[in-house]
């Protein structure tokens, strides 16, 4: 893999860009305070922006790294954060990784979540050289899996009791996309 960072992404609707300390704020009030977005995840609800705050320090200290990966998913319109993408998981010896997402709740059922996540596999593929793109969803939480299925990922299968998040142990469907089967023309 050719390590590029944490660098600034665009879409139609969307920047992707490096967290900074002033989304504290937005990253609170738009889906870290809310248990239904955080419900399917692995780490709690945020009971202040002073959590908030502490999450985005950790990762602004860790952007100097080529293989870190993590964007603020900042909607065009407002200006501001409406959730977040990033590397959960990465396999330098088989040039995998594994992506996880949230959006806060009012931005739902609207696109930008595929949005987001189309514009990784672009970037990760095209750019970056992986061979191999995977996401993971509580198979409670269907939506997320349907975000992965608009963008290309085929369904591999569900691990019992594979994952554990804020209900506890889960089931986990598992959803990959391979360099071999992506339409670099695109």
């Amino acid at each position: 893999m050719g390590h590029k960072g944490t660098v600034t992404l665009e879409t139609e609707r969307l920047v992707l860009r490096r967290f900074t300390n002033d989304d504290a704020d937005a990253m609170f009030r738009n889906w870290a305070d809310d248990p239904e977005v955080t419900k399917y995840l692995t780490w709690p609800t945020h009971s202040d922006v002073s959590v908030s705050k502490f999450v985005i320090d950790s990762w602004v200290k860790e952007y100097e790294k080529l293989n870190y990966y993590s964007w603020a998913i900042a909607l065009k319109e407002i200006n501001e954060p409406i959730g977040s993408i990033s590397v959960v998981k990465m396999d330098e010896n088989i040039n995998k990784v594994e992506v996880g997402y949230c959006i806060g709740r009012k931005w739902w059922r609207q696109g930008y979540t595929s949005e987001a996540l189309a514009e990784l596999i672009r970037f990760f593929f095209k750019e970056v050289g992986v061979n191999r793109i995977e996401a993971m969803h509580d198979v409670q939480n269907p939506n997320s899996g349907k975000v992965m299925q608009k963008c290309g990922m085929k369904y591999e299968g569900t691990m019992c009791q594979g994952g554990e998040n804020n209900q506890g142990l889960c089931d986990v469907a598992i959803y990959a996309i391979l360099a071999d089967d992506y339409c670099f023309s695109t």
